[in-house]
Order: C-alpha cells, then structure tokens, then sequence
C-alpha cells in the first residue's frame, strides 16, 4: 500500500511502536499517492511516504522525490535558531501580524502548526503558544521536534513556551476550540491553500506537504468558530492574490512580500 510507514530502527523501537498506532487513519495517502505517480510518470513501488530515524531525527522521506533531502523539524539548527537570533524579532511580518509589536505576552493558539516554525517565532519574542496539528506525521515530527529541542539549552529557552496539544486528543482546531474553555489572545491560521501549478515558486517540500495533508475541510465554520474563542484577534495567513478566507472581509490587511495577514479583530491590543 502507498501509504506513509515507520521504519523500523532498534535505537527507537518503543517510540516507532506508538507511532505506527496512529498511521492507521492514513488511508488518504494510497489515493494521493497514485495519483502522483501517475501524473509524474513516476513508478514508485511500495510506500510513496516514510517515516525513519535518521542521525536521531524522526525524517520524513518522499521516495517518488528522491533528490529531495529528507524532512524533519529542527528547533536547535539550520533556519530556526537562525532566524531565532537574526530573523529580527518582533520586526518581523508575521510577529507584527498576532501583535507581538505591542505585547511580547501574548497567548497564542496556532491552529495550523505545521513544523512549528512560526510558533517558534511567537515563542522566541515571548509568547506563549498553543499549537495544534492534525495531520499524524506532520504531528509526529513536530513532536520530535520539541523533543529534541529540550535538550539544547538555548533552543529549550524558546520551546518551553511552546505547547504541542497531544496526538488523539481534539484532533483537529476546529474540535478543540468547540470544546476549550481557554480564550486565547490571538488565533492564527495558515490554512493549506491549492498548489499553484507549473511555478518555480513551489518549494518542492510544499509540493510534498500538499499531496501529504491536503486542504482545509472547515473553511466554513472554522472562522466562526474562531472569534468566539479569542480577546483580540483572528490572524489567517494567506497567498498574495487569494481571496478572503471563507469569503469572509478581514478588519485589516497586512501585505507581506510573497502573502499577506488577513486580521479579523475584536479588541485592540494595548
């Protein structure tokens, strides 16, 4: 079956055991996966996805792209501690898009965490953050990720703000935040948006990530959802042209160089 599996690795054994628990509710992958192939005149026998340990980091490899490195989240090096330490802090768009250019303390609930590397922005200038992610192997990399980050000193600094919502419980933002007592500061949200197709612009990594977790299924309720559950604003990130999400009007609009922030406020933050 083209579906994403553990290899196993002996150094790992219990860790890949609870992993592949979580791996039966990815049927979607057999589909996606053919039709990859197919599409790319690619011939890729067995799992297109895998999952394995390598130099100590849970790696995600796309064997239909085998010049593409492997995948894998790191809070300690590569562009994460960099941008950490010169990215330019609360100068940054994104940071100046949840409001950390007025209060470095905000509680944040990103809903879309992904790898974690805008959480680990809002954590590095002093957020604390929530983060949720549905997908079981971004998940699962994301939590090795932070686990790993625990033991370096000055990543740790960053990542014990920083707050992965377990796997199994409230799988998804839109249940966590129906049944949350929690009112978050601000909410953001970077919904995965359709490829664009034939454009240099496409990392081949957001290719795979694309075919790998596909698009937002909540479009219409999420929003609502949202500004119920948070004091000042709702924060959704978004590709340049895109249209509003949900074909909801934002209250403000902060261009970026390649995107934009759509923010949906309700209080302004002092």
């Amino acid at each position: 079956m083209n579906q994403a599996v553990v290899l196993f690795d002996q150094d790992h054994q219990n860790h890949i055991e609870l992993l592949a628990q979580r791996f039966e509710v990815i049927k979607k992958l057999d589909s996606l996966s053919n039709k990859h192939a197919a599409k790319n005149k690619i011939e890729v026998k067995g799992p297109r996805f895998v999952l394995q340990f390598l130099s100590g980091k849970l790696s995600l490899l796309d064997r239909s792209l085998p010049k593409i490195k492997p995948i894998f989240v790191d809070f300690a090096e590569g562009k994460n501690a960099h941008r950490s330490q010169f990215g330019g802090g609360i100068s940054q768009p994104v940071a100046k898009a949840v409001g950390l250019n007025k209060q470095r303390s905000l509680h944040i609930f990103d809903a879309t965490a992904g790898m974690g590397a805008d959480s680990f922005v809002f954590a590095s200038v002093g957020a604390k953050v929530t983060l949720c992610e549905q997908h079981p192997v971004v998940h699962a990399l994301l939590e090795d990720g932070l686990q790993r980050a625990s033991l370096n000193a000055q990543a740790h600094k960053i990542t014990q703000n920083m707050t992965l919502l377990p796997w199994g419980e409230n799988k998804n933002s839109l249940t966590f935040l129906e049944s949350t007592e929690t009112m978050f500061d601000v909410i953001f949200f970077d919904p995965m948006f359709p490829a664009r197709q034939k454009s240099a612009a496409v990392k081949k990594e957001m290719t795979i990530f694309h075919d790998l977790v596909g698009e937002d299924q909540n479009e219409d309720r999420f929003l609502d959802v949202a500004l119920q559950k948070v004091k000042f604003r709702v924060v959704v990130k978004r590709p340049k042209l895109a249209e509003h999400y949900a074909n909801k009007t934002p209250s403000f609009i902060q261009e970026g160089k390649s995107g934009r922030f759509d923010l949906y406020t309700i209080n302004k933050i002092a």
